[in-house]
């Protein structure tokens, strides 16, 4: 049976019919914030509820990177090939430096603690990109539950370690990715928790060098978009309630990959950044396309 549901023709040139969706490992409890480390060979992604960074090495299997993690979420690298990380439990965005030190990139703005910093991306110029929704600090299940003390915004920081609320009209922002070119932002935003409000993705221009615009992109269904990445040709894949929806750069859906699981996150990555590893629920799965994923290093 396929695991493939196609709505635009082109899709088929996308995927691979022999190319089976793999069931890497299982029995976590709430998987999130793959990266690719084609250097190390291997992938790193969370299980926020037990507190671990877990390391997959492809022929090895599944070992613990870091405990605890204090909560952590989304992972990306900088353009050193350092890992960047949001952490719920100490409500701050990380970097691990190559020696293993942790410097913190922001725990604070004008002020106040951040939420529970979510996703993060690095742009070219170096600058940090960040989500900053409530979700770790709601309950004690992702972190710890504390009063919230900022709106749920989207931070950019710059080099020089200057912090911006460069988006704060969402209810909840989450995962977000650039377009190949950087001419493009893509945020999704996930409602507040226990309300119902409009869940989508907004594109916004970034020919300013700021993000502008921010009209509705597309909206998943089932479920909502989480984690979202870029290939190389500018469509965007998106979790959602079924699996990973492949999205046109004009908005409009191309394909599916249908997972048993409901998807959290995904990244592209092995040999050639042609596979697309997917975190979902309690377990991580892969499968290999005909596509190549835009984020580096």
């Amino acid at each position: 049976m396929s695991c493939f549901e196609a709505y635009d023709p082109a899709f088929g040139r996308f995927v691979m019919g022999n190319a089976p969706l793999k069931q890497l490992a299982t029995g976590f409890d709430w998987v999130e914030g793959p990266v690719w480390f084609g250097d190390a060979g291997c992938l790193l992604f969370s299980d926020i509820p037990d507190n671990k960074i877990l390391r997959y090495t492809p022929g090895v299997g599944v070992s613990t990177f870091r405990a605890p993690s204090h909560y952590a979420n989304g992972h990306s690298r900088d353009r050193q090939g350092r890992l960047v990380s949001c952490e719920h439990g100490l409500r701050r965005v990380t970097r691990t430096e190559l020696d293993g030190r942790i410097t913190v990139i922001a725990d604070s703005y004008q002020g106040k603690p951040l939420n529970s910093p979510n996703d993060v991306v690095v742009k070219s110029d170096g600058s940090i990109w960040f989500t900053d929704p409530h979700y770790g600090i709601m309950s004690n299940y992702e972190g710890f539950a504390a009063k919230q003390e900022l709106p749920c915004n989207v931070y950019r920081v710059d080099l020089d370690g200057s912090i911006e609320a460069v988006l704060t009209d969402f209810n909840c922002p989450n995962g977000l990715a650039f377009s190949p070119d950087e001419a493009t932002l893509y945020v999704a935003d996930t409602r507040r928790m226990f309300h119902s409000d409009p869940q989508h993705i907004r594109s916004f221009s970034m020919a300013s060098g700021r993000p502008k615009g921010g009209a509705v992109f597309h909206t998943i269904t089932p479920g909502c978009s989480d984690g979202i990445r870029c290939d190389t040709d500018g469509n965007l894949w998106s979790s959602a309630g079924d699996g990973v929806h492949c999205i046109a750069a004009d908005g409009h859906l191309m394909g599916k990959i249908l997972v048993p699981e409901t998807v959290s996150n995904l990244c592209f990555g092995g040999r050639a950044k042609h596979q697309l590893f997917i975190t979902a629920t309690t377990s991580l799965y892969a499968i290999t396309l005909n596509r190549v994923g835009a984020q580096t290093p």
